[in-house]
């Protein structure tokens, strides 16, 4: 009898598409939208890591034109009012700010520092909101995929026992395909979710060091803002 079960056991196909052709109509959604969302993840970690890295180059460049030496009325006209890079937006908020808190008679309007600041403040937090776009998926899909995925598994682990009840078998050959069917849920959902955890938990960290970044350099700007003014 033992013979005849693992025969019969060792004829089932266990791979993926078997397992996912088997499963309940319930497990199949549940399948799909684990794996949707683990592209989804992907496609959002790949991008953002792809942002980040040019993100981290157009600083540098301009970085080391900010401190070169140059006047900044003369950098600020070679980026223009609509500059591509996150940093340079952040200058060229200040620099707007600051050429329209100048009267016709080159005499400051009063208020000058603080209307500069908000105006850095709010382009650092546009830049912020682009960092950190796509994040709360990638929060959303590492901590609800594997209750996902146990969902699935607890439904096609009773489907299977309401098949062992309909044909009062418990023979391996019987009970083997309804488990592997419904681990495999379980699995694509810790397949979704570790990358996600580990995708969000890192560019989370590099936006909040760029963001760092963008605040320390417009806090510098405003000082020597502040010292002109002063003069």
């Amino acid at each position: 009898m033992e013979t005849e079960t693992l025969a019969l056991a060792q004829e089932i196909d266990f791979s993926m598409w078997a397992l996912f052709a088997r499963a309940t109509l319930t497990v199949k959604l549940v399948m799909v939208m684990l794996i949707v969302a683990s592209f989804w993840s992907w496609a959002i970690i790949i991008n953002k890591v792809r942002y980040f890295r040019r993100v981290r180059s157009e600083g540098e460049i301009f970085d080391h034109a900010f401190w070169s030496g140059e006047p900044l009325d003369e950098l600020f006209e070679k980026i223009g009012a609509a500059p591509e890079g996150p940093s340079e937006r952040v200058f060229a908020a200040g620099m707007l700010e600051w050429r329209r808190s100048h009267r016709q008679d080159g005499e400051l309007i009063p208020g000058a520092q603080s209307r500069i600041d908000r105006s850095m403040d709010v382009a650092i937090a546009k830049e912020a909101e682009a960092l950190t776009k796509g994040l709360p998926f990638l929060a959303t899909v590492g901590s609800t995929a594997p209750f996902v995925g146990l969902f699935g598994t607890v439904w096609g682990i009773m489907h299977a026992f309401i098949e062992i009840a309909a044909q009062q078998n418990t023979n391996l050959a019987v009970v083997a395909p309804g488990i592997a069917e419904a681990l495999l849920a379980t699995g694509l959902g810790l397949l979704a979710a570790i990358p996600a955890v580990v995708g969000y938990n890192k560019l989370s960290a590099d936006s909040d060091r760029i963001v760092g970044n963008y605040e320390a350099f417009a806090d510098e700007f405003a000082t020597i803002l502040s010292r002109q003014l002063d003069s």
